[in-house]
């Protein structure tokens, strides 16, 4: 075995990109966080291209993750914690089929284990669940300078995720007083 760390992937969509990858890589077992687009029909798409409402595409963060720290299932709870999964083609200001609430799967097992999730997510929410779940085709990493951004612009945040909000109700980070 040689000590060797089993790692998965987990990719999700919730909106603008930037604070959903920011709130991934404080979860304690998440090794990575990268964004990028998933789900349209272009090929190594352009952020441009994405917002052009032509690609299909949405953005997304793809998670690697030690299955050994943190399993899928808490990953999803992070994902519905961190969005309205009932609002269609957007999150908060931000309005358009590339925010659209989605789980790309990388499994059979992830898959099942998505849709018991949004089952048991359904008593949350007053309004229909629209996140969409389905396998990954393919991740097109995003532009570098999308990749960390909420890390290096967050004294001046644009985004509908309020990592600090998101990250102390799931008990990530004490709440400041």
């Amino acid at each position: 075995m040689g000590g060797e760390m089993a790692e998965e992937k987990a990719t999700f969509g919730a909106g603008c990109f930037w604070g959903v990858e920011y709130v991934f890589n404080r979860v304690p077992g998440v090794l990575s966080a990268e964004v990028g687009y998933s789900g349209g029909i272009t090929s190594n798409p352009t952020y441009e291209q994405v917002c052009s409402h032509t690609t299909g595409h949405a953005e997304v963060t793809q998670v690697t993750f030690d299955p050994e720290r943190v399993s899928y299932e808490q990953l999803l709870e992070v994902f519905w914690a961190m969005h309205d999964p009932t609002q269609v083609n957007r999150q908060g200001p931000d309005i358009g089929d590339q925010y659209r609430s989605v789980i790309f799967t990388h499994s059979p097992e992830q898959q099942a284990a998505a849709e018991a999730s949004r089952e048991r997510a359904r008593s949350r929410f007053s309004r229909p669940i629209a996140t969409d779940i389905r396998p990954l085709s393919l991740f097109y990493p995003a532009e570098r300078y999308h990749q960390a951004y909420y890390e290096k612009n967050g004294h001046e945040p644009y985004c509908h995720v309020v990592p600090t909000r998101v990250l102390e109700d799931l008990g990530l980070i004490s709440a400041r007083g």
